[in-house]
């Protein structure tokens, strides 16, 4: 049976419960400490200020690594970069996008992730854009036209603004016409796409091959100023993401006939194959040491901002918690273990390679908690489809400050993740492994990796609450007297196929990532 209920009815159904945080002088300290020392503001500059966005393979991700290392052996914590593969390795430099014709202007956007560097001055050349198309045929004999031309092959986007300024400013009318607008230039541009032949993965390397100068896209997230910025898919010629209000301007400049030109210099370090890691810390259980409480959280980011809120915060978060438990509860009944996973934004590869590494570790699971959704503070968990989880979950949320716990949405059991994030790498294995999800603060449109996931949009009042929360459920675990239950709840029917949901099973990590690309 589903359950889902409020912290406040949790806590007034827990009558039964006899632990009183106003007694317990680790939890006072934990909430002293996170209130009146926080070291939050601190790590956040020296991580995303400092060493910058951690993308896979990176000097950056290797830097962010070893500063964590260092970080925990100042607090007296015993940590360690754990390699568990390799990945290509690969370094971003300098981007200039210019329009030269027929005016000249500097433009806004930048080189994908683990594309080529241009050579000398870079790349100059008139932009073409993709045309509408009656099947395959005719594409592949425009094809050949695209040489020595700059592509660009993302939509023109009929307005810059985000629904929720139209919805506050427009007519009701107006706002109905440019949705329905949208939507019919979104169908039309969609199926012209797939008349085409080609997707959004098969899409540059055929122009690449028809001898494309480059290629020139907007990945558009749908509010003021912000783009998502992922891989580039050409081998030899530039990609570059394009902000929305340049894209468009040459975008009606190519269609109105005046043959626009932009120069590219994306300069970039290609550094052959490097190990890539798992940043591993420990507090050691004295008790129970083979019992393990987590604390999870991805270490590596795209790298279009800094990776502030995906995954800064979750990160720090952990960080702070690992400090303040080894200040004020350094002799734990279990091994507190923090793990800082790597790749997780190429498919959970940091923490499915540990989980398939450590059988051991995955075995003594007590609870593991991860932080992977922005930079709100938390308001929701799931049982996670652990049929008793309520029984140890409330129990330890209960030792929360009410203000905390107040908007936490808890549902169980809930139903095992399937990828999304690290602690779907454990719960496929069998541990108990829970998501503090956080409030959106517009994080799928502004941050989720964006070229505007930085610093500035950290929250830290949400953030540390967040600390206080992972700290006492931390040390709570550690305590408690029971180990945790791993029974399986019945899962539910799909309503996308009407079967029965099966539990997910374990899937082995990428272990050579983007080398087949070199």
């Amino acid at each position: 049976m589903k359950k889902i209920l409020s912290l406040g009815l949790v806590i007034l159904c827990s009558n039964l419960l006899i632990i009183a945080q106003d007694t317990s002088p680790v939890i006072k300290s934990i909430i002293n400490e996170a209130n009146e020392n926080s070291q939050l503001e601190n790590l956040a500059h020296e991580l995303m200020d400092g060493i910058g966005p951690r993308l896979v393979g990176t000097p950056q991700m290797k830097n962010a690594h070893d500063w964590a290392v260092n970080k925990y052996k100042s607090w007296g914590i015993d940590a360690e970069n754990e390699e568990w593969g390799e990945w290509r390795g690969w370094e971003r430099g300098i981007t200039h996008i210019d329009m030269v014709y027929p005016r000249v202007q500097s433009l806004k956007g930048t080189q994908l992730a683990w594309n080529p560097s241009t050579k000398g001055k870079g790349v100059t050349a008139e932009l073409v854009v993709l045309p509408m198309v009656k099947d395959s045929m005719e594409f592949a004999k425009w094809l050949p036209s695209v040489k020595g031309k700059l592509v660009m092959i993302s939509m023109l986007q009929p307005t810059g603004r985000p629904d929720y300024n139209w919805k506050e400013f427009a007519t009701e009318e107006s706002f109905s016409k440019m949705k329905e607008n949208r939507e019919k230039q979104t169908k039309e541009w969609n199926d012209n796409m797939k008349l085409t032949g080609y997707g959004r993965r098969t899409l540059a390397p055929a122009l690449e091959e028809a001898g494309a100068a480059g290629i020139v896209a907007s990945y558009w997230s749908r509010g003021f100023g912000v783009n998502k910025i992922f891989a580039a898919y050409t081998k030899k010629i530039p990609t570059v993401d394009l902000e929305l209000e340049d894209y468009g301007m040459l975008y009606r400049l190519v269609e109105s006939g005046k043959k626009p030109k932009i120069n590219i210099v994306a300069e970039s370090k290609e550094h052959g194959t490097v190990p890539t890691f798992n940043t591993i810390a420990q507090i050691k259980g004295t008790e129970k040491p083979n019992e393990y409480v987590i604390l999870s959280a991805h270490f590596d980011s795209w790298d279009g901002g800094t990776g502030a809120t995906d995954n800064g915060t979750g990160t720090l978060v952990m960080m702070e918690a690992m400090r303040i438990l080894k200040k004020f509860y350094p002799n734990p009944k279990r091994t507190i273990l923090v793990g800082h996973w790597g790749s997780e934004e190429q498919g959970l590869n940091g923490s499915r390679a540990f989980v398939e590494d450590h059988p051991e570790i995955v075995e003594g699971v007590q609870a593991l908690f991860n932080q992977d959704n922005g930079t709100g503070r938390v308001v929701r968990m799931s049982g996670g489809g652990f049929l008793n989880a309520y029984d140890y979950l409330s129990k330890w949320l209960y030792a929360v400050p009410k203000e905390i716990t107040s908007e936490i949405e808890t549902t169980f059991p809930g139903t095992p993740a399937r990828g999304g994030s690290d602690y779907a790498s454990f719960q496929a294995a069998g541990a108990p492994a829970f998501s503090l999800s956080s409030l959106n603060w517009s994080y799928w449109n502004y941050t989720w990796h964006t070229n505007r996931d930085t610093y500035d949009k950290i929250i830290f009042d949400d953030v540390n609450n967040n600390v206080i929360l992972t700290a006492i459920l931390a040390y709570m675990a550690s305590e408690d007297t029971e180990k945790t239950s791993r029974k399986k709840a019945i899962l539910p029917i799909s309503n996308r196929t009407g079967k029965q949901l099966e539990w997910p099973e374990p899937r082995s990590p990428e272990r050579k990532g983007g080398l087949d690309d070199q």
